[in-house]
Formats: C-alpha cells, sequence, structure tokens
C-alpha cells in the first residue's frame, strides 16, 4: 500500500481494519517504512522526471482549467521548441476542450515567443503571464506539480511497472 497521504491512508485502514492502538502503530509505521522515506518530498527542485523509456520524456505541460479545476498534464521533452508545445497543446487541448478566454502561463520563452503571440491572436485568447518567483499567480498548476512530482517520485521509489501493449509505463 502506498502511503501518498497519512491521511488518506489512516482512512483506509479505519474503513476496514481495528485494533487497539492501531493509529499510533500505523504512524510509526508510516514515519519508518523504507520507501516513503525514499520518496518524500524534500522541497528540492525535481530535474527530470522518468530517466528511460522508449520516448525519454522529461517534462510535463500542465494545463489547468480554472472554471472546472481540472487538470491535463502532457508529457513532453525538455528541448521541445515552441511550436513543439503549440502543436502540443492545440492537439491536446484546443480540438477536445475548446479555445480558452484566458491563458496564463509561466515567462519562458516558449511562450512569448512569436508562435505563441500569433497562436493567442489567431484564437482571440489573451495571454497572462505569471511574476518571476510568485507561483501564487497560477497555484492550481503548481499545487498540481507538486503532488505530481509526489506521485512520480513514490511510483519510482515502489519499482510498480504498469505497461502497455506497446511497451510506455503509466502511472496507476
Amino acid at each position: 500500500m502506498g502511503h501518498i497521504s497519512g491521511d488518506r491512508t489512516r482512512e483506509r485502514v479505519a474503513s476496514t481494519a481495528w485494533w487497539p492502538k492501531w493509529e499510533q502503530e500505523l504512524s510509526e509505521y508510516i514515519k519508518t517504512c523504507e520507501r516513503c522515506q525514499k520518496a518524500n518530498r524534500k522541497h528540492d527542485w525535481v530535474t527530470g522526471l522518468f530517466p528511460g523509456g522508449k520516448e525519454k520524456l522529461n517534462d510535463l505541460l500542465v494545463i489547468v482549467d480554472r472554471y472546472s479545476k481540472s487538470v491535463r498534464c502532457l508529457p513532453c521533452h525538455k528541448e521541445e521548441t515552441a511550436m513543439d508545445k503549440a502543436l502540443l497543446f492545440w492537439n491536446n487541448i484546443i480540438s477536445t476542450c475548446g479555445i480558452p478566454k484566458i491563458l496564463i502561463s509561466e515567462r519562458d520563452p516558449k511562450f512569448t515567443s512569436e508562435i505563441w503571440t500569433n497562436l493567442y491572436d489567431m484564437l482571440g485568447t489573451k495571454p497572462s503571464f505569471s511574476t518571476a518567483y510568485h507561483p501564487q499567480t497560477d497555484c492550481l498548476a503548481e499545487m498540481m506539480i507538486e503532488t505530481m512530482e509526489d506521485i512520480i517520485r513514490r511510483f519510482c521509489a515502489y519499482g510498480m511497472e504498469y505497461k502497455d501493449h506497446e511497451g510506455y509505463t503509466h502511472l496507476p
């Protein structure tokens, strides 16, 4: 059993079992679980996601719909160009969800490039850029990134492998 959240683990155990001092024992177990200690976030920046695999995807393009709170995490390469990111956005967001009225993004040169400026104009989307060192501007995406980092770190620490018919590894 993974322990992404101690509270969730407690709820899960409480709904299925009981024994004297179970909460104390469970807390102690979670604190001393070797896998959890390896996977716990130390509040440092993750320098890459997946080191291997056929595609060698090492980045995520995180898209958050502020209205519905839905999140899409699109695996990609850090080395992708502005055009590559624009095509990823077009094929996975515009074609399935529609055109956003406002798009908040970081000030990465890829998102301030002429390609993206033309895309904003063509779609009639208002671009808005987050302020440097001010993650509150886009807190939903930042929270999702933290959660994804935790999940991926734990996924790797537990050594879980879920491969599809083409050999790609997927999160559970």
